[in-house]
């Protein structure tokens, strides 16, 4: 059972979108603090980082219910989120850095769009080879099924 348009839904959301931020701010924060020479607290922020995974895992588990999944549903929430990327996101994002005059922002929403135009692509053929491949599939499975049927009758 999806939980997205309930309140309980968007704060795992909110949560998911919270560890999965502080994951990638932890990661670049180790990165930093190695070039800066300091192993140490390089390696405290990439296990904070893979504990806060942890926590984002176990949220997207409660909004993607296993049993619910298949990799057909995977590829459709994965080409939907490109595309609200790349449609929506972040042309809004690059139209307020552009009221702002903020070119940077401008160039790098505008360069994410486009990747995210490439990975919907990427998705969409994907989900078109599974398609074909299920098809395959399900004709090899009948031959299949067809051959004991025939070498049960004989007997």
């Amino acid at each position: 059972m999806r939980h997205h348009d309930t309140e309980t839904g968007k704060n795992l959301e909110s949560a998911f979108a919270g560890e999965s931020m502080a994951n990638r701010k932890y990661l670049f924060f180790a990165k930093i603090a190695r070039e800066l020479g300091n192993e140490e607290i390089a390696n405290l922020f990439e296990t904070t980082a893979h504990q806060e995974t942890a926590h984002a895992f176990a949220h997207l588990e409660l909004m993607y219910p296993k049993q619910e999944l298949t990799v057909e549903r995977l590829l459709e929430i994965a080409i939907e989120g490109e595309l609200y990327e790349t449609n929506h996101m972040y042309p809004e994002f690059e139209a307020t850095a552009r009221r702002e005059g903020n070119l940077d922002a401008i160039s790098e929403f505008r360069e994410q769009a486009q990747e995210s135009a490439e990975h919907a692509a990427i998705f969409q053929m994907a989900a078109k080879r599974f398609k074909a491949l299920t098809g395959v599939e399900a004709h090899h499975a009948a031959r299949y099924q067809k051959a004991l049927d025939q070498v049960r009758s004989a007997h």
